[in-house]
């Protein structure tokens, strides 16, 4: 049954209670994971209120309500599914004849949509319920998808008064709007051919005038000043059937009589007509597209149609030698129409032919030449016209080579004039065209990514995707990198937008405020307390490559960079409070110290400008500051000096910088950190907290958090210095980055570019690497404070006092850093600096890191910014980091203020954004570019790659191969070229004896595998067995850290990792015996191994190999056309393959899989059967068959008994053999049906498991018990659609309400 995406449905099960486990289970849970992402229609109308201008995007099964921002961005407002499958919508626009009726309607344009359940429904959306109700519903015609149906397309006239549906052939209905107050919008109907002979509303007319195929239609306005009544006129382009051109026919509706009747018809040789478009404002002006050209009509007499205008012939009929994209996307369709408009207005979708039995072409190939159909003529895939342009209308339109042109029409007195424009932009054809306010055009495209496009200066420019992950063929999901969480590798798209997703668990982000793009050549962002003790900030600091600006943070931002004393022609390096009322501004010629006044902030002094005063360095240029309490802290590059610098009082509002010292350096700093000084006890709020709040961090003896700081320096390494008055500054801990890789040569980008102290449980430091890694050192245990010693409350360590006086100065106020005196003894002072233990290695992204607080406390959460923004929890032994719902940013800062406590301030395509982080959680989609179709996806857990086949390459040597995916980057690190012509269709991983290997199935032969009737055609496939090695002796070879003299140590972390949202991988090897041993040489990093593929077999094969599956851990099956074979390795020799066995089945087989002993075969009639294997016979035996007729599209076994199954009709089932004894069990249809669902989506891949779309540590905070296994006994579905969606079962009806909580 289908169920609305919110809310939790269940399966009933349709036979009596089973003794497996497994098929004992009456109920399954089904969740939507995420929804299917096909784009079919998208249009533009006034829904929310008369002057919103909102876009519709109509999916298959959902309907989502966006705008188009300023930057060009889509933005999101809402989503919401619907019952069947929508076919078609458009807009019925506000007219005056709604006066009447309710009030919140006045002005707003409603939704007419036609679906799968043979009903017009018309919806208006309601602003309090943030959703969509329908306001009627007519019931057109019964539910399904046949020809007849009066379900397939819709025209409605620009006035809004008149609404026509037509099915695929002979049948459309008209409809009038009621102009009365009442309850049904629909006033009159009329139909034909009419149902019955008794209809009295049915049209009188010849059924052979209006018989054919309806591809095209739309009303004809006429002019209100001299037209005669209200009967509308629809023009029909219709194909005879044997006509071998299609004609234009122009219906008249008498409203009074109801009658139907056929004006006049128009017919001319030339190329085929495919469509027709009405001209907006014209009244009785259309277009139709042609192939090759397009041709104006002036029907304005609808006795007399005639063209005014035909386009000039190199605008759309140049010769296209090249495969048509649109053709090498349109499965299933008879060939006798390839150029022809489909259902969807432009190309046939591919979803729906899918949704056919078996035809005379596989619904589901996507490989074959036989859909590279060569055209001679280009002919226009969609349109749209300007909007709100009365006087001259403009179109721009999109042919099938991807080619967009723009159409100018000039209504003169002399007469109509034309003008055609040049190419304006070239990319892939687009099945659905609309151009919205401010210049921007929304493009679908057909199985790939649509675009945003913006017309300016006569050209059109990409602006940004439009995100569809539709199809998915293939996923793998894994808890990569052991973080304790799902991802999901899905195979998307096809050639030439194939592409690799991910797809995990993320945190919502609530988009409060964005700018206009306007903010080109931020280097950083800041935010400043007036007081060190303020909760809110008071500015916001912008420095750009050349100026920096001050805002004050509020309601409205604004400018006060005069006010504040900041010098506003340079770049800041960095920025921060010094003490209360004291700001700092750092950049490459001075440092500067302001106190504004109080026209930037209340508590500012009282004077007309900001106090200021400077300090320079001598003869060099900084390079880096950081500014702290009481402390400042700036370096220079060449040559290499730290100095550190400290405030003194001679008078009121008279303060001057002074240097309190300075030392030459060995190495250039790469950057600098000085803590906050503040520890704040965590509160969750939640009952169940996996932080022990009464747990009070330890310090190691000797470190005193008030006087240190940490740098990153280029040798590489990260330091923790601290500053004493009796002993200068001084080094406590060093920890080195020695990177290498097999060769002992060092890997390039590990210089830190970030580096923070964090104090949970015990100290760390965080440090990010230019080359997109993330490191975390610690203190060793050896240094330890004992525990006799510890303070009893953070604030008797933690405390800082401002009124510290040095006795350098005399009779003056010094601002430093104050230090305790007690002394350390001798033994102590021995045990400095002590080298840091690098604990845990993590690569977040492929830019470098960057290291954002979100409040000035040691165990505050960070923001770590890549090339995707990160959140870092710091919690009782870990780190735990979480993706950001939100798009790639340049810059972070946290901005809390009355308003928004919390918010977040991104800087993305040089827009400002204000967000904040809600609770709830939503799934991140990140995508990999990989060309070609990518077919099937793996994930190598030894190499931590992920294994594709890529089919339509268009590399000229191969359109087929075999990569290694690096799943950060996407970028291909090693291919197999399958050979010329040859195309992969299976691929599975297996063990042979201590080496995995990888089993690929091909063809070599064109054309589809199955013939009409399902039987197998006679094709030739190969069957490859590839090993994945490891190149030790390649530059660059695997990564490892090398324990060197001098260098940072390496050790397993003494902690497991109980909270992780992403946690980080542990830098410790399998052969560590424990975690004090530290005699393992080194550990490897999967990011820069080299992995490429060997081929160990390959040997002919007698046909497609469309399913290849593993079996007991030493046999695999291969299928070939309706047969399948047992092969195995010999001696564990992965060169050598010996069949052992062969079963044969009536028709084609799609799919393989195993449990145990327990086979099961999928075809493309016959659904599943059972099989084992007798090994000593060896022979293949049938158990069990499908009482039912199905082509299968995927299959998993759950357990020996129990499989299920999804068929290409959109169902999914649970099929058990359970209640049969094997010696007893007839060979003919003894499977029972446990539970069927009906999912309207064609599932292509079913795996065992679940994909939780929360986040890990969920079920721990609301105290979850855990009692459902979701990982054992749920499956999770991919769809054509680019659907997720899981299955739990459910033993008892008890536990339905405690899964729906989930």
């Amino acid at each position: 049954m289908a169920v609305s995406e919110e809310e939790c449905s269940s399966a009933n099960s349709r036979s009596s209670s089973s003794t497996s486990s497994s098929s004992s289970s009456s109920h399954f849970l089904s969740k939507c994971v995420l929804r299917g992402s096909v784009l079919l229609h998208v249009l533009s109308a006034h829904l929310r209120s008369p002057s919103s201008n909102d876009i519709v995007f109509a999916k298959e099964k959902s309907i989502e309500l966006v705008i188009i921002g300023e930057d060009g961005i889509v933005q999101s407002v809402c989503e919401q599914p619907v019952y069947g499958t929508i076919k078609d919508i458009a807009v019925l626009p506000w007219n005056d004849r709604f006066r009447g009726r309710n009030p919140q309607m006045l002005g707003k344009d409603l939704l007419v949509v036609v679906s799968d359940s043979g009903k017009l429904s018309v919806l208006s959306f309601c602003n309090e319920m943030h959703k969509f109700f329908p306001v009627t519903q007519v019931q057109l015609s019964s539910p399904g998808n046949s020809r007849g149906q009066l379900a397939r397309m819709l025209a409605i006239d620009s006035s809004g008064c008149f609404i026509a549906a037509s099915a695929y052939v002979d049948r459309l209905a008209m409809f009038s709007v009621s102009m009365s107050g009442g309850s049904d919008i629909i006033d009159k109907k009329i139909v034909y051919p009419p149902e019955n002979d008794d209809d009295v509303n049915a049209a009188r007319v010849q059924k052979n005038s209006i018989s054919g195929t309806i591809w095209s239609m739309s009303f004809i306005s006429q002019d209100p000043n001299q037209s005669k009544g209200h009967n509308p006129i629809l023009a029909v382009v219709i194909n005879r059937s044997g006509a071998v051109l299609n004609e234009l026919l122009l219906l008249g509706w008498n409203i009074r009589e109801q009658d139907i009747y056929v004006i006049s018809q128009y017919v001319e040789d030339g190329p085929l007509v495919l469509s027709i478009a009405e001209v907006p404002h014209s009244y009785g002006f259309a277009f139709l597209f042609r192939e090759g050209d397009a041709i104006l009509m002036d029907l304005r007499d609808a006795n007399n149609p005639y063209c005014v205008y035909r386009t000039s012939p190199n605008f759309l009929s140049n010769v296209v030698d090249e495969a048509n994209f649109v053709q090498e996307s349109s499965k299933g369709c008879d060939l006798s129409r390839v150029l022809q408009v489909d259902d969807e207005g432009g190309l046939f979708n591919v979803a729906a032919c899918a949704l056919l039995e078996l035809s005379d072409l596989d619904p589901m190939c996507i490989d074959g030449d036989k859909y590279n159909v060569n055209v001679t003529r280009k002919f226009v895939c969609s349109w749209s016209w300007e909007p709100w342009n009365v006087k001259n209308q403009r179109m721009i339109i999109s042919a099938d080579t991807g080619e967009y042109f723009m159409i100018e029409i000039i209504f003169n007195p002399d007469g109509i004039k034309v003008q055609e424009s040049e190419c304006l932009y070239k990319g892939l054809p687009c099945k659905a065209l609309l151009w919205v306010e401010g210049g921007f055009l929304a493009a679908l495209v057909d199985m790939g990514d649509g675009m945003v496009l913006k017309m300016e200066n006569g050209t059109l420019h990409y602006i940004s995707p439009i995100q569809t992950i539709a199809p998915v063929l293939d996923m793998s999901v894994v808890d990569y990198h052991d973080e304790k969480h799902d991802q999901m590798f899905a195979c998307c798209g096809v050639a030439p937008e194939g592409s690799l997703r991910i797809i995990r668990s993320g945190i919502t982000v609530e988009k409060l405020l964005q700018t206009a793009p306007i903010y080109q050549g931020i280097t950083g962002t800041w935010t400043l307390r007036m007081k060190m003790t303020d909760t809110y900030h008071s500015f916001l600091v912008l420095s750009f490559v050349e100026e920096t600006r001050v805002l004050s943070v509020g309601l409205s931002f604004t400018d006060v960079t005069d006010s504040v004393g900041f010098q506003p022609d340079v770049s800041t390096l960095a920025c921060g409070v010094v003490n209360d009322g004291m700001l700092v501004q750092i950049h490459k010629s001075a440092v500067r110290l302001c106190l504004p006044t109080q026209g930037a902030h209340s508590d500012g002094v009282p004077l007309p400008s900001p106090v200021c005063t400077s300090w320079f360095p001598e003869n060099m240029s900084i390079s880096l500051g950081a500014v702290g309490h009481n402390l400042i802290v700036v370096s220079s590059s060449n040559p290499c000096f730290i100095f550190i610098l400290g405030i003194r009082m001679y008078s009121v509002h008279h303060y001057e910088i002074y240097e309190m010292q300075h030392l030459r350096l060995q190495n250039e700093l790469s950057c600098i950190s000085i803590p906050q000084n503040r520890f704040e006890k965590k509160v969750t709020g939640f009952p169940n907290s996996l932080v022990d709040e009464s747990s009070v961090p330890a310090l190691p003896f000797g470190v005193d958090i008030s006087n240190i700081f940490v740098i990153g320096t280029h040798k590489p390494s990260v330091e923790i210095l601290s500053l004493a008055p009796s002993e200068g500054l001084r080094v406590l801990a060093s920890g080195a980055i020695s990177l290498t890789n097999t060769l002992g040569t060092a890997i390039s980008g590990c210089i830190p570019q970030d580096v923070r102290l964090v104090l949970v449980d015990r100290l760390y430091v965080l440090s990010g690497l230019r080359n997109g890694m993330l490191l975390r050192f610690e203190w060793p245990t050896a240094s330890r404070m004992p525990s006799s010693v510890v303070p009893q409350s953070p604030v008797d360590w933690l405390s800082v006092s401002t009124d510290t006086v040095l006795s350098s100065v005399s009779a003056a106020n010094s601002y430093g850093r104050q230090v305790y005196t007690t002394k350390l003894s001798e033994n102590i002072k021995d045990k400095f600096p002590v080298d840091l233990q690098l604990i845990a290695i993590r690569r977040i992204g492929i830019t470098p890191v960057f290291l954002v607080p979100l409040s000035d406390s040691l165990d505050g959460d960070i923001i770590v910014l890549s090339d995707r923004p990160w959140l870092l929890h710091t919690a009782r032994h870990s780190l735990s980091y979480t993706s950001i719902s939100f798009q790639s940013s340049t810059h972070v800062t946290p901005v809390c203020y009355v308003e928004c406590p919390k918010g977040i301030l991104f800087v993305a395509e040089n827009c400002l954004h204000l967000v904040e982080m809600v609770h709830s959680k939503r799934l991140n989609v990140q995508k990999l570019q990989l060309g070609g179709t990518p077919r099937r996806v793996f994930y190598h857990s030894e190499s931590r790659l992920l294994i594709v086949m890529r089919t339509n390459l268009s590399d000229d040597t191969c359109s087929s191969d075999i990569c290694c995916v690096d799943p950060l980057s996407g970028s291909v690190l090693s291919s197999f070229k399958l050979e010329f012509g040859e195309t992969g269709k299976s691929m599975e991983l297996m063990r042979v004896g201590s080496e995995q290997v990888l089993l690929v199935g091909t063809s070599l032969s064109s054309g589809s595998a199955i013939m009409p009737c399902g039987e197998a055609e006679s094709t030739k496939g190969r069957l490859i067995v590839l090993c994945l090695e490891n190149v030790q002796n390649s530059d660059s070879g695997s990564m490892t850290f090398s324990s060197k003299a001098g260098s940072s140590s390496l050790r397993a972390s003494p902690f497991h990792e109980i909270v992780g949202y992403a946690a980080e991988q542990l830098s410790s090897s399998s052969l560590c015996s424990s975690p004090d041993d530290t005699s393992c040489d080194g550990i490897k990093l999967e990011e820069t191994e080299a992995w490429q593929f060997r081929l160990a077999f390959s040997m002919p094969w007698p046909g497609m190999v469309l399913a290849i599956c593993p079996y007991l851990d030493r046999y695999f099956l291969a299928s070939a056309g309706n047969a399948f074979y047992l092969c195995g390795f010999p001696h564990e020799n992965s060169q050598r393959v010996k069949k052992w066995a062969v079963a044969r089945m009536r028709f084609t087989i799609t799919s393989l899989t195993t449990h145990f002993t327990r086979i099961v075969v999928g075809d493309c009639r016959d659904g599943i059967l059972f099989y084992d294997y007798n090994e000593d016979s060896k022979k293949l035996q049938q158990l069990y068959c499908d009482p039912y007729q199905r082509l299968v599209g995927d299959c998993i076994l759950m357990d020996v008994n129990t499989a299920v199954v999804s068929d290409r009709k959109g169902s999914i089932a649970v099929l058990s053999c359970a209640d049969y004894l094997e010696d007893t069990a007839s060979p003919e249809c003894n499977l029972t049906v446990s539970c069927a669902y009906y999912m309207g989506e064609i599932a292509m891949s079913i795996k065992k498991g679940s994909f939780s779309y929360k986040l890990p540590a969920d079920d721990a905070l609301k105290g979850g018990d855990g009692s459902i296994d979701f990982t054992q006994n749920g499956i999770i579905v991919s769809t054509l659609l680019g659907s997720v969606i899981t299955f739990i079962p459910i033993s008892r009806l008890q536990g339905l309400d405690q899964a729906c909580t989930l």
